[in-house]
């Protein structure tokens, strides 16, 4: 743990505001129970005045937080929560609960990177901005852009996690939220952290590849406001319009995309389930995104998704005589997403306390899971770790 001294008087009051706003404790409320006025508090916060030990102590306490994890040096004490808080759309308990989510997934993995010296690599293109001209055609062109920048060529996109953890450097989870949430998911962008997106591992593979499309969406066009994607969405606002195209005009360029509607069509007369169920599996899109998109691109007429709703929809019965086997697509986002910690995230944890930088009180705190559950991970990787030989050493 730093020394209070250690860290400038200006970097303490800001990590003790930030734990204040995430703890939803108004100034007022919390120079009361110092036993201080508020602007004595605020000057703390600021920065001008600096805070005693007792005072960190009480504060800390009140605050829900350690004073270890206020002093320690390696901390990331992110701001995603007050950004957040400040949408309308953010105000439903289960919004919150996502929100509080990724800013502790955030702050975890950022601080293990941190104490072990992993720097993660950033490949960001400006942001694009969308302030003037229609916005469907705006995320048309910026959707091909964005591909032509990162030589994706004309085709699907095979794995857009991928793509956007390795290629774009974007912090990317996805967790299983509450069986009641309509979060579908979130993105933000701070000037430390960089930019996130947090994905519902709830929803299908195929809903959670239109919700990372659309959040890279607001990566690209809107990068610094913080944004929340629910379910049924009705996308009215300038941002959301633009975010919803790009998605559908970044997993489906119009070209290629109607290029091979037509050759899956193969000159039949009429649209068949076969043609839907063929093109959304080639493209990694549900179905109903395909329909969408082919009525969009004026490739079949308006209202052909409303008829297969009235007309028993397509299934994954359908799909299934379709393509066969085929038709399950391997999921290993939500297999990682049920373990109480993602694989990443574990082995991050695992080095920081087998090199002896993190205690495990230390991770159980930052983890936000039990230290019975902590002990167990960390003693099945260090099983894993022994029955290798020093052939299997890794260089630092």
């Amino acid at each position: 743990m730093a020394d209070l001294n250690e860290l400038s008087a200006q970097e303490i009051g800001r990590r003790l505001r930030l734990a204040r706003e995430t703890a939803k404790i108004k100034q007022e409320e919390a120079a009361n129970f110092l036993g201080t006025s508020r602007p004595t508090l605020v000057s703390i916060e600021k920065g001008d005045r600096r805070v005693r030990i007792d005072e960190l102590q009480k504060l800390a306490s009140h605050y829900g937080v350690s004073v270890n994890a206020l002093l320690r040096r390696e901390a990331v004490h992110t701001d995603l929560v007050p950004r957040f808080r400040r949408l309308k759309e953010t105000e439903t308990d289960h919004a919150a609960d996502a929100v509080q989510l990724l800013n502790d997934l955030v702050k975890a993995e950022i601080e293990l990177e941190n104490t072990l010296g992993v720097h993660r690599r950033k490949n960001y293109p400006p942001e694009r901005g969308i302030a003037t001209g229609n916005v469907v055609e705006l995320a048309e062109k910026h959707a091909q852009d964005l591909r032509d920048w990162l030589g994706l060529g004309a085709g699907p996109i095979a794995d857009i996690f991928s793509l956007i953890e390795l290629d774009l450097g974007i912090r990317l989870f996805q967790r299983r939220l509450s069986p009641k949430s309509k979060v579908a998911g979130l993105f933000t962008y701070d000037q430390e952290v960089g930019a996130c997106i947090l994905l519902n591992a709830n929803h299908p593979l195929e809903r959670r590849i239109q919700s990372a499309a659309h959040e890279v969406g607001h990566f690209v066009g809107t990068r610094q406001a913080p944004e929340v994607l629910e379910e049924d969405e009705q996308f009215l606002s300038r941002d959301e319009r633009y975010a919803n195209a790009f998605g559908r005009a970044f997993l489906m360029p119009r070209k290629s995309f109607g290029e091979s509607f037509i050759q899956i069509r193969a000159g039949m007369p009429k649209l068949t389930r076969r043609h839907i169920i063929l093109l959304a599996h080639q493209y990694n899109v549900s179905r109903e995104a395909t329909v969408r998109r082919l009525e969009e691109l004026e490739l079949v007429k308006k209202g052909v998704w409303a008829w297969f709703e009235a007309n028993g929809n397509i299934t994954n019965v359908h799909a299934r005589e379709v393509l066969g086997p085929a038709a399950d697509r391997p999921d290993p986002a939500k297999d990682d997403a049920n373990l109480p910690l993602s694989h990443r995230l574990s082995l991050l944890a695992y080095s920081a306390w087998q090199r002896e930088l993190v205690s495990e009180g230390q991770l159980a705190e930052l983890l936000k899971v039990r230290r019975v559950e902590l002990r167990a991970l960390l003693d099945k990787i260090a099983l894993e770790e022994s029955e290798t030989d020093d052939l299997f050493k890794l260089p630092r």
